[in-house]
């Protein structure tokens, strides 16, 4: 009994001895200190919270080795080895910040997100299609943002100084040559690609990634949609004409194809036209596309698009109306898009692909028939993964080849001029998440021009600041180029390419289905084309300008049911010396003040979606040779008030209704002179209206699907 009781006694006093002591501090990498941290030994029950300075203690009865491990949300795990000797151990600990996606700051400045997935949606895909105005035109709907140039007589983007043709598209991240249909002389193209196409666009009014090249002002980033989950028939009859759309589903793919006629020869017999048509535009459109999963994580993805279409009208002579020449234009087009991605481990995914773009125009006058002629394609790959925690990588490769060809004959003398360019290119860029509140992401772009046999080097940097939960800022640099259009480099391939460095800070604030915009902007030009005394043989790399401003956008989709609307206003100040201008000047498509206002509400009662869009534009500057001075006049205040309503008669029927310009204001786009004087010794002038007062669209569009209650609203 003695014996036991001393072996008890004994043990007793062994474990009293090897009780340890822990103690010590816990903050970030800042010294800012933490509290409620849980600090414990893996696999016992003991531990403690660190208190209100950061600060824990507790005692422990194990001896040997064990791990210490302290935890705290939005920090990394922190592990330790201990020998625990029956001592006292103080420690003080730093935890390094957990980079969250979901929660991480993000690079903002320049970009608007169109994806439905989007964590920094401001611009969903859906509003694309529903825009009162855009007609289910991807640059119409993107007209009402700010950054973005209301030039109604075209139709393309004209952002932020620079015109329609400083805009690239890209499609799953391949080049699109020529993303727009062919259009009558001052008047309005449309986009070749439909939005039902596309679950993710990204628009980017400056300083993107460096990814992206050959786009002077802007890209425009479509990513399209991946595998369909539902087999679908679709059917739609127009005022303008009709389509048809099936799409075939299996377990690990699908197959989609349309095709669509437009006849607007009825519609303009119906309304009267400021365009004398001969034959109004007729055009047939189809598409198609393949989705193919590979293995676990691959995906194959083509996408086919042709057209053709034609029209032609007279062209009535400014001093004698009885006087005119017919034009007459045939445009036949392909885009061929083939595209593949796959996850090579956790961290790391490759996509790539080729695309192609082949395009013919003949144009007929009186005295000439002139063939254009366009073909390029595009190789691109890219890998991009995580370095590690704080490291985003994406690396990659790419080369576009361009063929361009135009024959002029009739009774002027024949000429020909083609050129072949070839830009192979490589491109880095990280994003690297110095914390949660703080990101920056460096890059840069290396181009190789075989016409000017030159290697050019192109930075991109962009830093971003989270300020509060739902505030952040951002800054962007980066200097872009653009090879100068085709009618400049067939005459004088060795031009140099056209540059411009942008500069951009923005604000932006997102809450509760709320967002907040602000962003001011710089955009330098330099080695802009230019000729001297209208010698347009004699072009020169030589001109320059500058565009800056201030932009405000301001979403709301929560304040009142079933309302969602969003307002946009830009201030622009550009000037430049280029093409034949005798000095700096506002070119003829700038205005100083554009302001869009866009509405949607949902009326449940009567099963309806109304929409509204308001658009104004000050008036912008145009040469009058009657008056002294260059650009010194400017034309009056655009303004258009349109409207949409969508009818759902039944969960598969739309019926569908649009009108622009509801007040049928009288815009007036600009100026156009004759080259001579008349016989009171001035040059006489007309105004350059819109086609028609007013557009007027209906449709029927029905679905056939197992599922009753799809329908083709998100595709409007």
């Amino acid at each position: 009994m003695k014996a036991l009781v001393a072996l008890v006694f004994t043990m007793f006093l062994v474990r009293s001895f090897a009780q340890t002591k822990i103690e010590g501090s816990v903050a970030d990498d800042d010294g800012n200190i933490i509290s409620g941290a849980n600090v414990f030994l893996a696999g016992t029950y003991d531990g403690a919270s660190t208190n209100e300075n950061g600060e824990f203690e507790f005692e422990t009865m194990e001896i040997g080795k064990k791990m210490l491990v302290i935890r705290f949300v939005g920090y990394k795990e922190f592990i330790r080895p201990m020998e625990l000797l029956g001592t006292t151990i103080a420690i003080a600990i730093n935890l390094d910040e957990e980079i969250n996606e979901l929660e991480a700051v993000v690079v903002a400045a320049g970009a608007f997100a169109a994806s439905d997935v989007s964590r920094r949606t401001v611009f969903r895909a859906v509003d694309i299609a529903t825009t009162a105005g855009a007609t289910a035109d991807i640059a119409g709907a993107l007209n009402t943002l700010p950054g973005t140039q209301k030039v109604a007589e075209s139709g393309r983007l004209f952002v932020r100084g620079g015109d329609g043709n400083e805009t690239r598209t890209f499609i799953d991240g391949l080049v699109v040559l020529d993303a727009y249909g062919p259009s009558a002389p001052n008047t309005p193209s449309r986009g070749r690609f439909l939005p039902f196409m596309f679950d993710g666009i990204s628009f980017s009014t400056g300083g993107y990634s460096a990814e992206y090249g050959q786009a002077l002002s802007s890209a425009l980033v479509l990513d399209s949609k991946d595998k369909a989950e539902l087999t679908r028939t679709d059917f739609g009859i127009l005022s303008v004409g009709g389509d048809a759309g099936h799409t075939h589903v299996w377990d690990k793919g699908s197959v989609a194809g349309k095709i669509q006629y437009t006849n607007l020869r009825p519609y303009v017999e119906l309304i009267n036209q400021e365009i004398d048509w001969d034959k109004a535009p007729v055009s047939i459109e189809g598409s198609g596309a393949f989705r193919h999963k590979v293995g676990r994580d691959g995906l194959f993805k083509f996408y086919g698009n042709f057209s053709r279409s034609n029209f032609s009208l007279h062209q009535h002579d400014i001093d004698d109306y009885n006087n005119s020449q017919l034009f007459d234009l045939t445009n036949s087009y392909q885009y061929i898009n083939g595209f593949y991605k796959n996850h090579i481990n956790d961290d790391w995914m490759v996509r790539g692909g080729v695309s192609y773009t082949g395009l013919a125009t003949v144009t007929r006058t009186n005295e000439n028939t002139i063939r254009e002629y366009q073909r390029g394609v595009h190789f691109k790959t890219v890998a991009e993964g995580s370095v590690s925690d704080n490291v985003e990588l994406k690396a990659g490769g790419e080369a576009t080849v361009r063929f361009y060809d135009k024959i002029i004959a009739g009774q002027v003398a024949p000429a020909a001029y083609s050129f072949e360019e070839v830009i192979p290119a490589a491109f880095v860029e990280a994003d690297m998440y110095v914390s949660n509140h703080f990101v920056v992401r460096i890059g840069g772009r290396a181009e190789f021009n075989n016409l000017i046999s030159r290697v050019s080097l192109d930075p991109r940097v962009s830093l971003a600041f989270k300020l509060g939960a739902q505030g952040q800022a951002s800054f962007a640099y980066g200097k872009f180029r653009q090879s100068p259009n085709d009618k400049f480099v067939m005459i004088r391939p060795e031009l140099e390419a056209e540059k411009a460095d942008h500069y951009i800070l923005n604000y932006q604030y997102a809450k509760a289905n709320r967002t907040f915009r602000v962003e001011a902007y710089y955009k330098g030009y330099h080695d802009l084309v230019k000729w001297i005394d209208h010698n347009f043989v004699d072009l020169r790399s030589s001109g320059s300008g500058h565009a800056k401003g201030i932009e405000l956008f301001w979403r709301d989709n929560a304040s009142i049911k079933h309302l969602d609307y969003w307002i946009s206003y830009s201030f622009l100040d550009t000037k430049r010396d280029y093409l034949d201008f005798p000095h700096e000047a506002a070119p003829a498509f700038a205005s100083k003040h554009n302001f869009s206002i866009v509405a949607k509400y949902f009326v449940r009662t009567i099963k309806s979606q109304l929409g509204f869009t308001y658009s104004f534009t000050s008036g912008r500057p145009y040469n009058n040779p009657n008056v002294e001075g260059f650009h010194v006049l400017t034309t009056p205040n655009y303004s258009d008030l349109s409207f949409n309503w969508s009818y759902l008669p039944s969960t598969s029927m739309i019926i569908y209704f649009s009108c622009t310009n509801l007040l049928g204001r009288d815009n007036v786009f600009g100026f156009e002179y004759s080259t001579v004087r008349s016989q009171n010794g001035e040059y006489n002038g007309r105004a350059i209206r819109q086609a028609a007062p007013r557009f007027l669209f209906l449709g029927i569009f029905i679905t056939l699907s197992k599922d009753k209650s799809v329908n083709q609203l998100p595709n409007l």
